[in-house]
């Protein structure tokens, strides 16, 4: 029987309805990558490969030929080791050189034990629940909960914004001094802090959306002296400038902002070992 899907984004019970449940809505543009990169990852992971998922718009259906990235989830069977991290690069590469459609990809590489645990199930595990499409292996969704738009959503995936933005820093001071250098810190930073802010809201809007400019309008409606911010935002999101003065911006007035008022609202999130 088919899902039924309410309005924003989620299901008749109230749960978050996965986003590209299948992989029907791949534009014909994009086959040609997916299926390579279906039929790559096995020869790169081998047996060390549990499953593998798209995530992004190529799987919503919202790429752009020329423009959008390919994202990929990959899940081993134990933690990720340095090679893995290479090989997952080298993948990247090879897939991005060969297929004009893409512009550029990223390969996230997690162990299987991660991705269901306690600690993670409402972050990795939701992101794989939520946003993932399975592509190859055994979908382990189905040993994760269904998730509603609440508070410790909030807190769990993005919770963790004051702890991202010295790293901002750093990374902006030691990049070229070129537009084109700064161009991809745009987009990335831009991204993160639209979706941040979303989830600051999205228990009181109580709903789900991935399109960056829905985020900035749901965001906008709570906080209106940061709405028009948050819209630019939104914009580079999808067209990034090289402008060194949004990146200031970011990492000196937005997110320092944006940290406070989610800590206050939703807390801080759970500690992860690895981050220290």
């Amino acid at each position: 029987m088919a899902q039924t899907l309410h309005s924003r984004g989620l299901d008749s019970r109230g749960h978050i309805a996965r986003e590209g449940s299948s992989l029907a809505r791949v534009a014909d543009v994009f086959r040609p990558v997916v299926v390579a990169a279906r039929d790559r990852i096995p020869d790169t992971f081998g047996t060390r490969l549990h499953s593998a998922y798209l995530y992004g718009s190529i799987p919503r259906g919202t790429a752009r030929e020329g423009r959008s990235d390919l994202d990929l989830l990959v899940v081993l069977r134990e933690e990720p080791t340095a090679a893995d991290r290479a090989d997952g690069r080298a993948l990247d590469e090879a897939l991005d050189k060969e297929f004009p459609q893409i512009d550029g990809g990223g390969t996230l590489l997690v162990g299987h034990a991660r991705v269901l645990s306690d600690l993670e199930r409402h972050d990795l595990g939701w992101f794989l629940a939520c946003l993932c499409t399975p592509l190859l292996g055994e979908d382990l969704a189905a040993y994760l909960p269904r998730y509603r738009p609440d508070s410790l959503l909030a807190r769990e995936t993005n919770g963790d914004l004051a702890l991202f933005l010295q790293r901002w820093r750093d990374r902006i001071a030691s990049a070229d001094d070129s537009a084109e250098a700064r161009r991809p810190l745009v987009r990335f930073m831009s991204r993160h802090l639209v979706r941040t802010a979303f989830t600051l809201v999205m228990p009181r809007w109580n709903g789900w959306t991935s399109d960056l400019h829905e985020m900035a309008e749901a965001f906008g409606a709570y906080y209106p002296q940061r709405a028009e911010q948050l819209r630019r935002a939104a914009v580079l999101g999808y067209e990034p400038s090289g402008d060194r003065a949004v990146l200031a911006s970011y990492v000196d007035d937005l997110g320092p902002w944006l940290a406070e008022e989610y800590a206050r609202v939703h807390g801080v999130k759970a500690d992860r070992p690895e981050e220290h």
